[in-house]
Order: C-alpha cells, then structure tokens, then sequence
C-alpha cells in the first residue's frame, strides 16, 4: 500500500473533490484519480461514488478515514524519529522579499536559540513562488501575503499596513484632515512591486479629480525610503521598511486614515490538510510580539 495514495484519499475526503485535491497536491488530476482506484483496488471497496457532477464517501470510504489518518500520522511520525537518530532535523522557512529583509535576519537567531539542534533552511521569493513551493512540500511554513487557497491556511502575524511618511520638519508633519488637493500638490514616490493594489493609493486622487504629482516611480523599497529621507519628496511606504526610522523620528507618519486606510498584514501560511500547528509556531508568535515592541534603534 503506498503512502501516497493514502495521502491522495485524505485530500480528496478534505476537500470533497478530485480536482481540488489535486491542485493541493500540486498533481494533476488523472493522478489523483489513479492513486484512489489503485488504492480501491488493493482495498477492494469503492470508497468514492459518483453523485451528478459531484462525489460522495460510501459507507466503507467513511469507515477507512481514521485508519488513512493513523497510517499518515504514524508514518510521519517515524520519518522524525528516524531523522532525530541519524541527523538534524530540518525546516525550510520561506518568506516574501519585504519580509525576508526586515523580519527575518531578527527573528532567525531567535529561533535557532530555542531550537539548537533544528536545523534551519531559508528560501526568499515572491509570493506566488512561495504558494508554489508550500502546495510541493519544497517550505514547510511562510511568511507572505494573505492567499486564498483551499489547500493552505494563512494566520496573520505582523502588521505590514501601509503608512504616508515624511520627512521631519516638512509642512505637512503636523497636518490635520489632510485633503487630496494638497497631497496632490506635494512630489511623491511611488513603490510599486506587488506588494499592494496602488490602484488603492490612486482612488485618492481619482476621486477628487486631481492628478498626482509622481516625481518617482521605483521597485525597491530601500531607494523609495532614501529618496524620502533625502528630502527630495514624501511616498506611501509599508510599515515594516520604516519602522525603524518612525521609531528614530528621521521619518514622520502622517495620519491619512480619513482618505485612505491600507491594513495590510504578512501571514504564516502552511499547508491545510494533514499538518497540525506548525513547528516553531510559538516560537514564531513570541519572536513577533518581541519584534513589534522593539525600538530598532
């Protein structure tokens, strides 16, 4: 009996269909399907039955669900035990370029603190990249953007809300009610790099008939912030890259809220079906909470 026609079962029992069960396992259909009449095969039951355009357990697939699920814990299980005899047990962290760059390096040494034999693989990428690598089981756990996926589950974990910053001293640094005619007047940065719908940014303008004066369009978060921090004119950046800098006072939030408000926030993200709280998960919510009362000075 092969693990993963057991695996296929439990995804297909999950999400009650062939295809998504397959778009989780990152396997094509067809597969899908043959690994379950394999293992109906080597049952001999028919635990899927055909229900117009859609499937029903039959009393003996409903039967087989906890020994499917006892077989993958126990397996998974000894594959831990195993390694803990003869190497280190590893995690493959993945995490989305802003988070790679101003979470990550804090929290790494945390974890590795607290988990000295764990060892530690960490992968940077884009967002869509790291939904790829979590649904081929290449990263066990990453910190990106929210998804929606039937096949993964998001928690979110740090705030990545979007600020309008200036530097100290500029006129608008104490501005009350802020109207989109004034910021129109004033040259903006504009960050863009998937990292938040700008069409969000640009209603602002849109709907008070008003043209922004962009001086600056980049796709580097750093060369946006210096070209604030320079003076040369004011963006909206997310919270995360200036953090530091909003706690040293050498840049300065303006409160937008009654134009604009951009929650935005980076989840945990890990596979759904067949894993329980992630490893290092309280670790991961301490080193958070760590991290957000930090003074990066």
């Amino acid at each position: 009996m092969n693990i993963d026609h057991i695996e296929a079962f439990l995804y297909v029992v999950h999400f009650n269909s062939f295809h998504k069960a397959a778009e989780a396992l990152f396997l094509s259909q067809p597969t899908v399907t043959a690994r379950i009449k394999t293992l109906e095969n080597e049952l001999d039951s028919v635990l899927f039955e055909r229900q117009g355009r859609g499937i029903i357990l039959t009393e003996k697939g409903k039967a087989f669900i906890p020994f499917a699920d006892q077989i993958i814990r126990t397996y998974q299980q000894g594959k831990k035990q195993l390694k803990k005899g003869s190497y280190r047990e590893e995690i493959t962290i993945g995490a989305n370029i802003i988070t790679s760059q101003y979470f990550i390096p804090y929290a790494l040494p945390l974890w590795k603190k607290e988990n000295p034999d764990l060892r530690f693989k960490f992968i940077s990428a884009p967002n869509d990249a790291l939904v790829d690598k979590l649904l081929q089981k290449q990263v066990d756990i990453a910190f990106m953007k929210d998804v929606t996926h039937s096949g993964l589950q998001n928690h979110k974990v740090l705030d990545n809300s979007i600020r309008l910053v200036v530097y100290p001293g500029h006129h608008y640094q104490f501005q009350k009610d802020l109207s989109a005619q004034q910021l129109a007047t004033e040259p903006l940065v504009f960050f863009e790099c998937g990292a938040f719908d700008w069409n969000q940014v640009h209603k602002i303008f849109e709907v008070s008939h008003v043209e922004p004066r962009i001086e600056f369009q980049v796709d580097h978060l750093e060369v946006a912030k210096s070209l604030i921090l320079s003076r040369s004119c004011i963006g909206f950046l997310p919270y995360l890259c200036i953090k530091k800098e909003l706690e040293q006072g050498t840049l300065v939030e303006v409160d937008v809220s009654h134009l604009i408000k951009i929650k935005q926030h980076i989840h945990l993200t890990h596979l759904k079906y067949g894993v329980e709280a992630p490893l290092l998960w309280n670790e991961i919510l301490s080193s958070v909470q760590k991290f957000e009362k930090l003074l990066l000075y």
